[in-house]
């Protein structure tokens, strides 16, 4: 077994995405990822209703975290998680509920009732999103459609917690996931907002801790089963995309924007050229980094949105499928998933159809970098763009991202820029956040591409 070490070596982090959980493994040194296994994070259909399948994940860990800690050692365990999302748990720490799937549209049907107590934008920086994107509408749902729940309920905790939880024992929130567009969060006051008071769970909510604070030690039954020593240290935890963000916080007064790409597309700004322009019915919003900061912000479901379009095909765009959307002005025009992003009200078309799935697929990378370019004006945008994430790797989205913003693009060279950063909370070293410039494209097809793309949404 390992001992608790100063500066730990290797950090094991448990890493759910909407589409996939993870288990990654980081070298404390260097921070690059030395291993990682993914599966799929499946939606029971229900009953009651679409959720998550935590005991699976939770079997999942604790297999590779054992086999991670018998090729490699395990020094300290941190947690990443998407937001959105909330767990419920009963006297003896059990599940009171399943956790509810944030895209099921049962919240919907009690909308109106919900909007009559939830809090204002300007209190909580929080927008008004559809289903359960708002965990307050979540357990407003929850909480009438099942009378005795409240009554069943003993602790409300954050995602990333949760498994903290199943971890150590303990109990906790952390601000990131608290200010994910919960309705929960007053970021300004960094205290929770009117609306906890409102569901009568203000005894209910664990403290809220940085996600950077240490939530205890392995729990001795954990330890013994997966073989690591009960001294493991766990960090508090994170929400994912604010995990992203992690690398480049405490540079001083540098203006700097990232680009956390995914499921969701989320652009964080610190230190922007120019104010920001939150507007709450564009899905921009106030999200809160792992000093408890708020930091404009603005997204859209880009992976889903990848994937749709994708439609399966592995297909590399050629020279020639490249020429022929420029020539031809094949737009794909916003949004594919309807009710986020920056154009939440339009259904997406094409300005003319594709004919090759490259061509397709070129212009779909294309509009990817549109919508990103449109979310980084509503921040503030830096001078400097990271962009972390799958997309860092998809070089027609790059190009032309990098072609809107006058050169100042840089991709980082991480894999999993999430686990990264959560390991970072753990242990940061003096170099962190590695990255590489982009070339910035020396004909002007992507300028004149965007500027038709923008006159046609704008008149659409």
């Amino acid at each position: 077994m390992t001992t608790r070490r100063e500066n730990p070596r290797h950090i094991a982090v448990i890493d759910v995405g909407k589409t996939n959980a993870k288990l990654a493994l980081v070298d404390g040194a260097t921070m690059t990822e030395l291993a990682v296994v993914t599966r799929p994070n499946t939606v029971f259909a229900g009953p009651p209703y679409p959720h998550f399948d935590l005991e699976g994940h939770w079997a999942f860990f604790l297999e590779n975290l054992a086999a991670f800690h018998a090729q490699h050692g395990v020094d300290a365990i941190s947690v990443t998680t998407h937001g959105a999302s909330i767990v419920l748990l009963d006297e003896d720490g059990a599940l009171a509920c399943p956790m509810l799937d944030y895209e099921h549209d049962g919240p919907d049907d009690l909308a109106d009732v919900y909007d009559q107590i939830r809090p204002d934008f300007s209190e909580t920086g929080s927008p008004r999103l559809p289903g359960g994107l708002n965990v307050g509408a979540q357990l407003h749902w929850l909480l009438v459609t099942d009378p005795t729940l409240l009554e069943r309920t003993k602790h409300v905790i954050t995602y990333p917690q949760y498994w903290g939880y199943r971890l150590t024992g303990n109990l906790a929130c952390d601000v990131t996931s608290l200010g994910c567009h919960t309705d929960l969060w007053n970021p300004w006051d960094r205290k929770p907002s009117s609306l906890v008071a409102q569901l009568g769970i203000s005894d209910k909510l664990a403290p809220s801790r940085k996600s950077s604070d240490e939530l205890g030690n392995l729990d001795k039954t954990v330890s013994r089963t997966i073989g690591l020593s009960p001294d493991t240290p766990v960090v508090c935890g994170i929400h994912d995309s604010n995990a992203s963000l992690v690398p480049y916080l405490n540079q001083g007064s540098q203006s700097i924007s990232v680009v956390s790409t995914g499921t969701w597309v989320v652009c964080m700004t610190l230190g922007g050229k120019r104010a920001p322009r939150l507007d709450a019915q564009r899905d921009t919003l106030i999200n809160v980094n792992a000093l408890g900061e708020p930091v404009p912000s603005a997204r859209f479901m880009g992976g889903r949105e990848y994937e749709i379009i994708r439609n399966g095909s592995d297909v590399i765009p050629t020279d020639r499928d490249r020429d022929q959307v420029h020539k031809k002005q094949i737009m794909l025009l916003p949004s594919v998933v309807a009710g986020s992003g920056p154009f939440p009200g339009k259904k997406m078309q094409w300005s003319a159809p594709p004919e090759t799935d490259g061509q397709r697929i070129y212009a779909l990378s294309l509009y990817l970098a549109l919508m990103t370019d449109c979310c980084l004006d509503l921040t503030g945008g830096g001078r400097k763009i990271i962009v972390e994430g799958p997309f860092a790797r998809n070089s027609d989205y790059l190009g032309m991202l990098n072609s809107l913003r006058e050169g100042r693009v840089e991709a980082a060279l991480s894999q999993t820029g999430t686990s990264v950063g959560a390991a970072m909370l753990i242990d940061k070293p003096a170099k962190s956040g590695s990255s590489f410039s982009i070339q910035k494209p020396s004909n002007r097809r992507f300028s004149s591409y965007a500027e038709r793309w923008l006159n046609v949404v704008s008149q659409s």
